[in-house]
């Protein structure tokens, strides 16, 4: 759904312009279905560039996710680092052993999900219109 979203690409844009020399030191990876923006072997640190802070939580835990899959991969001692270049900001993230029982609980969660027989609600926040998934959640609103 992300390769149509104008706003995934621009932020792929940011991305691209923000940290140019990184090419060359840090590696994008994909692993388990995830897609680090950079990844420094040396440090063991998580980069992940975005747009805005407005979804700072969420920006958070993605990159927690992202620790907790490297880890399942056998990598410890990772960290994370989110950076919102247009701000000028950065935040250090950490995985802690609650988070990591939190991130399992949200698995078991989505597992449901995804098994269950019937979609989950709508939940209809301003936030779902910017969302490159909008057209998937809201399908079959029309049919109603």
């Amino acid at each position: 759904m992300e390769q149509s979203s104008d706003l995934v690409y621009e932020g792929k844009m940011i991305h691209e312009s923000s940290y140019q020399q990184r090419s060359s030191k840090y590696e994008e990876i994909a692993i388990d279905g995830i897609k680090v923006d950079y990844y420094d072997t040396k440090n063991k640190v998580v980069h992940e560039i975005k747009k805005s802070s407005k979804l700072f939580e969420s920006h958070v835990w993605q990159v927690k996710y992202y620790i907790y899959v490297l880890e399942l991969n056998g990598i410890e001692g990772v960290s994370g680092i989110l950076e919102y270049p247009k701000e000028r900001k950065t935040e250090e993230v950490f995985l802690s052993i609650p988070d990591k029982e939190r991130i399992a609980e949200l698995l078991e969660e989505i597992d449901t999900i995804i098994h269950s027989d019937k979609c989950p609600e709508v939940i209809n926040k301003p936030k779902c219109k910017k969302c490159s998934y909008f057209d998937f959640c809201y399908s079959s609103e029309n049919e109603k």
